[in-house]
């Protein structure tokens, strides 16, 4: 819940209060409607262009980079993805301030957690780049976002599944414990999802199978819900946190 303030007077600074769980929570809602939205669009009205391929062969659910692309759904991804990319950011350093103090200097704590940040921020850039260049416009561009994305979120979330290792080991606070359990369990739905979607888009170029490219889209959303339910597991990380912002002014004589 978000709250305002001026509780230091008319010439203070105001001071907005939000719970980190509302903020996690908004974080994750808006690229999931975003992309529900997108695909119901293009399933909808546009189901012959987001569905075809150059196999011409029948497939039944469009792909996340083909809704992207077509109009309106591309202007609505990208109002979500930008909209929840600075609260990304923020999270990303709020994990490493975190465990940072959580760690100090020891090892390997210690360094993978600036790793882990180094690829939460190229798992964001990365969605940003496949988000801002469609397909349909520079494709090579737009796979190379698309790749950083996927292979950063992924050693992403292996360095967050061996550091929560740790803070279970000496924490007997049973949130710590639900959320190393499903951050485990995520990031193997998520690699798996990825393997059988990297393998239905092999199949589906090399021997053009009617419903290859079907399969494929259908593991693409996995991958995507997984990675989303993974980022939703820092409610529990930090569940009695707030987050202030914090507007001060000067008062000016004309």
């Amino acid at each position: 819940m978000l709250h305002g303030s001026n509780i230091l007077g008319p010439e203070r600074p105001l001071v907005m209060k939000m719970s980190f769980t509302s903020c996690v929570q908004g974080t994750v809602f808006l690229p999931l409607v975003g992309l529900i939205t997108c695909v119901f669009i293009s399933s909808v009205f546009h189901f012959d262009e987001s569905t075809g391929t150059h196999c011409q062969v029948p497939n039944y659910l469009p792909s996340i980079s083909a809704s992207i692309s077509l109009s309106p759904e591309c202007h609505i991804w990208r109002f979500c993805i930008g909209l929840h990319s600075a609260p990304r950011f923020l999270v990303a350093f709020t994990y490493f301030r975190f465990y940072k103090t959580r760690f100090a200097s020891k090892f390997p704590e210690s360094p993978l957690s600036c790793l882990n940040l180094a690829f939460s921020i190229s798992e964001n850039l990365g969605l940003l780049l496949l988000t801002y260049v469609s397909s349909s416009e520079t494709y090579f561009v737009h796979k190379e976002g698309f790749v950083l994305f996927v292979i950063s979120s992924l050693i992403y979330m292996m360095i967050t599944c061996r550091l929560w290792k740790a803070i279970k080991e000496y924490s007997l606070n049973p949130d710590v414990a639900k959320s190393h359990h499903w951050k485990v369990r995520l990031f193997g739905l998520n690699l798996s999802f990825c393997a059988f979607a990297g393998f239905f888009y092999w199949k589906h170029n090399m021997y053009c199978e009617s419903g290859s490219y079907t399969l494929f889209a259908l593991f693409e959303y996995l991958v995507v819900f997984s990675n989303m339910a993974f980022h939703l597991t820092a409610v529990w990380d930090f569940k009695s946190r707030e987050v202030l912002l914090i507007s001060s002014s000067e008062d000016k004589d004309f």
